[in-house]
């Protein structure tokens, strides 16, 4: 039995039963490619069942505004890819038809949607001839078949496209890149893989030369940027004070508190020049009083938040557009970072 069916047989027995396998509806998949990039089946099948209840078609989605679609998004992270899809769905919108795409080579013109998503959509809707390769397929071709390039690198990225397709089973693509990836997830897993059962071991480089735990090799990636944020938070009876965050940062078109950013790490109290800012910008009886500390780790960044209640306060809003007054039963209609959402739920809503 070659490689292709030992997969295969492998996936026809251990797969799990999940609700976009069972559909060749290219929007369906797309939603639940984009919705599970980054993100562990079980955080994201809440979040692919909610969009798919409030979005059932393409038009419906493109239908929808993008504070509402953030708002769906929240606590999934990476809000770039919430923005992508619902540009996405608009674009397919606005297409002749307004059929969302099968085909390979039209799905890689939609607005975030790259080689994988294009792939997988491509050959789990219309059993397209094409190569899926994700993290799960990466980690199964170096150990299989020994290869130390890192993935992460130009070099790496074009021998394992190449390998992957060559192996790929061109009668039945969409079954076997289904089985590689679930594979992948649940058998040669990160840690622990289960190479004692394992159906690929004896042809496996990596468990016969003891480099499973080596493989696959990535490039370490630069060390997450601290960044300091005092929030200030001003509520007047029933309302709060939010903005919605501009272009070129984390959580675009997203809402959090006032803010002060400091460069460097002073504890739980800002600096005397951030003093001196939240006086000038809030005036100079403002007072300020440490109500939580919480730490946000991000891809590439790490947060530390304090959240300070404002008090006698003064808020020039000529200068500060971007503020308003929401009441807290708007607040929970609005698109939250994670760690705002957070603070809310522990602070404002009791």
């Amino acid at each position: 039995m070659g490689f292709q069916d030992k997969l295969i047989s492998w996936y026809q027995v251990n797969k799990r039963d999940l609700p976009w396998r069972r559909t060749n509806d290219a929007y369906t998949i797309w939603l639940s490619e984009v919705i599970l990039q980054q993100t562990r089946v079980e955080q994201g099948m809440p979040y692919f069942y909610r969009f798919l209840e409030a979005y059932p078609t393409v038009n419906d989605f493109a239908a929808a505004s993008e504070q509402e679609v953030l708002r769906l998004w929240q606590g999934l992270g990476y809000y770039s890819r919430g923005r992508n899809m619902h540009f996405t769905a608009r674009q397919v919108a606005g297409s002749p038809g307004a059929n969302f795409p099968q085909k390979h080579e039209d799905l890689l013109k939609l607005k975030g949607v790259g080689a994988y998503t294009a792939a997988a959509v491509a050959s789990f809707s219309a059993n397209e001839a094409v190569p899926v390769v994700d993290g799960n397929v990466y980690r199964v071709l170096a150990r299989v078949f020994g290869i130390h390039t890192p993935i992460n690198s130009t070099a790496g990225k074009k021998i394992f496209a190449e390998l992957a397709s060559q192996l790929l089973d061109r009668h039945r693509p969409g079954l076997y890149n289904q089985a590689i990836m679930e594979f992948g997830a649940l058998q040669c897993k990160p840690v622990s893989p289960n190479c004692g059962v394992c159906p690929l071991r004896d042809e496996c480089y990596a468990f016969r030369n003891a480099e499973v735990k080596m493989l696959p090799v990535k490039i370490r990636k630069a060390k997450p940027r601290a960044r300091f944020f005092f929030y200030l938070v001003c509520c007047k009876g029933d309302q709060v004070l939010v903005r919605q965050r501009g272009p070129g940062d984390i959580w675009q078109h997203l809402y959090d508190f006032p803010l002060v950013e400091q460069a460097a790490d002073t504890g739980s109290l800002p600096a005397g020049s951030t003093l001196d800012t939240i006086k000038n910008r809030f005036g100079n009886e403002a007072k300020l009083t440490l109500l939580s500390y919480k730490k946000h780790l991000l891809t590439h960044q790490i947060i530390h938040a304090h959240f300070f209640a404002l008090e006698n306060y003064m808020v020039n809003f000529k200068e500060e557009a971007e503020l308003k007054w929401v009441s807290k039963d708007e607040l929970e209609h609005l698109p939250l970072p994670k760690i705002i959402s957070g603070f809310k739920d522990d602070f404002l809503n009791n």
